[in-house]
C-alpha cells in the first residue's frame, strides 16, 4: 500500500456521493487497483479516521443493536457462561475435566474483571489491549473474595453451586451493563439520520 494508492481512493472517495463500500471498492478495481489492496487501502485509512465508513443503517435501539454485529462479543461471552455451568456441575472425568479446568480458570481469573472493565471503559480507545488484559485479571482477582465473602454471609455459603452461579450472573450482569453503555457510546459517535 502506497502513498499515491491513498491519494486515488481519497480522490475516488470525494467524487462519489456516500459511496458504499463495496461501490468504492469496485470502482477502485475499475482503476486499476486489485481488489486486496483496495479493500487494505480502505481500511487503513479508515483506522487512520482518514476515511469515514459509515453503516448504512444504524441500530436505533438498545435490542437492535444487541442484535447487530457490533454486539457480538456479548453474545459470544454469554454462550460461554452458560456452557461453562454444565461443564462445572457435570464433567469430573478426563479429557473433559481438563476442558473444565481451561475454561474455569477463565471464567474465574478473566471473565468478571474484563465485563467490568468493559463496564467501566466502554471506549475501545480508553486503555490499550494490555492494560485491559491486566485490569481485568487484577479486578477478577479483586472481585471473587468479594463475591466469597458476600456468599459466606447467606444461608447457601461457600460451595460449589453458589460460587458458580453467583460468578456467572455478576459476569452477565457486568456483560449487560457494558452493552448498555457500549450502546450509549455507540449512538452519540454516529451521525442521526
Amino acid at each position: 500500500m502506497n502513498k499515491n494508492t491513498e491519494e486515488q481512493v481519497m480522490k475516488i472517495t470525494g467524487s462519489m456521493n456516500n459511496p458504499k463500500l463495496k461501490d468504492l471498492v469496485e470502482k477502485l478495481k475499475d482503476e486499476g487497483i486489485n481488489s486486496k489492496d483496495a479493500t487494505k487501502t480502505v481500511y487503513a485509512l479508515w483506522k487512520k479516521e482518514s476515511l469515514d465508513l459509515i453503516e448504512p443503517s444504524l441500530p436505533s435501539t438498545l435490542s437492535r443493536y444487541a442484535l447487530s454485529l457490533q454486539s457480538l462479543w456479548f453474545w459470544a461471552l454469554t454462550a460461554l457462561v452458560a456452557s461453562m455451568i454444565p461443564i462445572v456441575f457435570y464433567v469430573a472425568d478426563p479429557p473433559l475435566l481438563y476442558i473444565r479446568y481451561v475454561l474455569g480458570s477463565l471464567f474465574v481469573l478473566y471473565l468478571p474483571g474484563s465485563m467490568l472493565i468493559e463496564a467501566l471503559y466502554p471506549k475501545s480507545q480508553d486503555l490499550e489491549r494490555l492494560e485491559r488484559l491486566a485490569l481485568s485479571i487484577g479486578l477478577s482477582l479483586a472481585v471473587i473474595p468479594l463475591i466469597g465473602l458476600f456468599l459466606n454471609y447467606t444461608p447457601w455459603g461457600i460451595r460449589l453451586t453458589p460460587i458458580t452461579l453467583s460468578l456467572a450472573t455478576f459476569t452477565e450482569a457486568m456483560a449487560i451493563t457494558a452493552l448498555t453503555r457500549k450502546y450509549r457510546y455507540y449512538k452519540l459517535t454516529r451521525p442521526h439520520p
